[in-house]
């Protein structure tokens, strides 16, 4: 079985980015992602504090606007403010939110051509009509890293497990794009296993510690790993079974599609600062 060398391709994509990034700059445009935490999470203090490394490494300037104890109209009003400002090319939240406060309603204070992270539900329903939108980055990621390794999926047959917004099923809509043969399955799907057995790709993205294991997988088959579980020892590990050898390809966690989901947001804020 062949890892996925998911650092290798963020890389790559890193110096396109900064490329794009220099020469914004030389027409006086200052590429700007605001990044909006409305929690004290470390695990995603440390996300953001990540997204910000790699963008200064690229040319991005990173605005982080943290908010202490917030409600969901403190999120929606910055939201909507940074929104409005000329200056701010894409814009994203952190979770976990607010108590009673999903993704989806703050979303919508996110203008769809800053959305760099697809988290207006306008921005996927334009996703899923064809129509030019920011996806998720995660999902973005997945494709990415499935073009770059040149696996074929025209006519594939392609399962998604996940049916989230953020993933799983942006996922699908630009698996669809491409002509491949999806399907959605979940943790509640009927003989789950024999489902994605069927698939010459597999996207595992159900946030299930190594809930797809070998009797998951068609021999040969390409896997992208999305899951990003905490461990007691205080790593991540996937929704894959770290012992499975039966697939073709596979994308290792960590360093498989999170370094990649980092540098697309990057460069979805470079998209959204030249479309001004």
């Amino acid at each position: 079985m062949r890892l996925i060398d998911g650092k290798a391709h963020a890389a790559r994509l890193g110096e396109q980015v900064t490329a794009r990034a220099a020469e914004l700059r030389s027409q006086g445009v200052d590429p700007t992602l605001a990044v909006v935490v409305p929690t004290d999470d470390e695990a995603t203090a440390w996300y953001v504090r990540s997204i910000a490394r790699t963008a200064e490494k690229v040319g991005v300037t990173c605005r982080i606007v943290t908010l202490d104890r917030p409600a969901g109209d403190d999120v929606a009003g910055t939201l909507a403010e940074l929104g409005a400002d000329p200056g701010v090319h894409g814009l994203i939240c952190q979770t976990p939110l607010p108590d009673g406060v999903t993704l989806d309603q703050v979303g919508e204070h996110i203008p769809v051509a800053k959305d760099v992270d697809g988290a207006n539900p306008a921005s996927l329903g334009r996703l899923a009509a064809g129509l030019p939108a920011y996806a998720p980055a995660t999902a973005r990621a997945v494709l990415e890293l499935l073009l770059a390794e040149n696996v074929p999926l025209e006519g594939v047959a392609a399962t998604v497990v996940g049916r989230s917004t953020v993933v799983g099923k942006p996922a699908a809509l630009l698996l669809l794009a491409q002509n491949a043969t999806v399907t959605v399955a979940h943790s509640r799907t009927r003989d789950l296993a024999a489902v994605c057995r069927q698939a010459d790709v597999l996207v595992a993205a159900v946030g299930r510690a190594h809930l797809i294991g070998a009797d998951h997988i068609k021999p040969g088959a390409v896997v992208i790993d999305v899951g990003t579980n905490p461990t007691a020892d205080g790593g991540l590990t996937g929704d894959v079974d770290p012992a499975v050898t039966t697939a073709g390809a596979l994308t290792p966690v960590p360093g498989g599609v999170g370094p990649v989901t980092t540098m697309l947001l990057l460069a979805q804020t470079l998209d959204a600062a030249t479309s001004d």
